[in-house]
């Protein structure tokens, strides 16, 4: 596993990441929910120390065991499954920042739940994520994510312990002396492939591979946004397009676990920005019930893309959070189906109002999955003057 030094390394990072995605400072006695699974306590005592000594207040919650996730999908009566505790809904409106570290002894538990179970659960709590969202908007909340191995991520991913460690331990540069510094390092280059992509008043991207033929419209008042300190390890570069300009084919060729259930071959035919046509060679039933969770389930809520150059993951890691950063030989695209990111409009964010999201295409679902495709492609955008120039072309953005 991580070096004591190492964890050091990664919670410093993570702490980093968290600031970052704020665009005010937090201030003496915030709040910051720290949640994590059982196997990646370690890594939480010594973030819960350093958040201490950065002043904040840190309330931890270990998220539930496999056998209590599976208890509670098994078991819950039409009540219980939509069963809200008591005092969640005030600390999520209190809530500064947020740092959850993925780390399941199980990814396959669920695999015999009826997916329709796990939507009704998410859809009732959608609102606990809409109050963060609000938060976020209104700049006074900033989260990130990571991953720890497990035996279990290894086993799926078709790696050792001590290899799936090593892909996050050099991912996330805490190889590095100061892995800290290495990310600064890399969120400036972001920053000018970011301002170069704004530049461009893009009115329409032409995704094309093998098994890709796709538009994509941006639409009204979008920014490309990416490496905000979300997600740790994040190479992408991305933004949530207006859904209803969706059109083509895409093809996910890389495989996902959602659920705890395996996904494999996800093919999405839209029209006029709705998946009209969906099927998958494994797990398309559970893709099928998953695009019909709300409204939303079947709209495009993100378009992202990764470049070869910072991204040092190279192998499948069964885990989205690494997956949809893959750098590899060619890079990546995603689409993600459902939520879109507010964060993507370029405008002040207090002022999106649910119903300005609906005018501008924000799609909404307490749905979001990234689908990654990372065969070899090119994308295409056409601008406003009328120009078509390539942007991205075999893993490597073209500016």
């Amino acid at each position: 596993m991580f070096t004591e030094k190492q964890l050091r390394g990664y919670a410093e990072v993570l702490i980093w990441a968290m600031k970052i995605s704020r665009t005010s400072p937090f201030a003496d006695n915030d709040i910051v929910l720290l949640r994590y699974d059982r196997p990646a306590i370690r890594l939480a005592e010594v973030l819960y120390e350093k958040l201490l000594e950065m002043g904040v207040n840190p309330i931890q919650r270990m998220t539930l065991t496999p056998a209590m996730e599976k208890s509670f999908y098994q078991l819950s009566n039409d009540d219980q499954i939509v069963f809200q505790a008591p005092g969640d809904q005030e600390l999520y409106s209190r809530a500064n920042g947020s740092i959850y570290l993925y780390s399941p002894d199980s990814i396959t538990h669920l695999s015999e739940i009826d997916p329709k179970r796990i939507g009704k659960a998410a859809v009732a709590r959608k609102h606990l994520r809409d109050i963060l969202t609000e938060r976020e908007e209104k700049r006074i909340f900033g989260w990130t994510l990571c991953a720890y191995p497990t035996p279990e991520l290894a086993k799926h991913a078709d790696l050792s312990i001590g290899e799936y460690t090593e892909q996050i331990r050099k991912a996330c540069f805490l190889d590095e002396e100061n892995p800290v510094g290495a990310w600064e390092k890399i969120y400036g280059e972001a920053v000018r492939i970011k301002e170069w992509l704004n530049g461009l008043e893009i009115e329409s991207l032409h995704v094309e591979s093998d098994r890709i033929d796709l538009t994509v419209k941006p639409g009204k008042q979008r920014r490309w946004i990416g490496l905000s300190g979300h997600n740790i390890p994040s190479f992408e570069i991305f933004l949530s397009p207006d859904w209803r300009g969706t059109e083509g084919r895409y093809y996910a060729n890389q495989p996902s676990f959602r659920s705890g259930n395996f996904v494999e071959g996800v093919s999405l035919t839209f029209k006029e920005g709705i998946a009209v046509e969906i099927s998958a060679e494994q797990g398309e039933d559970f893709v099928k019930k998953q695009l019909s969770m709300d409204t939303g389930a079947n709209r495009v809520g993100e378009f992202s893309l990764t470049d070869r150059r910072f991204s040092r993951i190279d192998r499948f890691m069964a885990n989205t959070l690494f997956d949809e950063n893959y750098g590899g030989e060619h890079g990546n695209c995603h689409l993600a189906v459902g939520s879109s990111y507010s964060n993507s409009f370029d405008g002040p964010p207090e002022s999106l109002t649910k119903a300005a999201k609906e005018g501008l295409g924000f799609n909404d679902s307490a749905l979001h999955w990234d689908l990654v495709n990372t065969e070899s492609k090119r994308v295409m955008a056409a601008l406003s003057s009328g120009e078509r120039v390539v942007i991205y072309d075999d893993g490597e953005f073209r500016f």
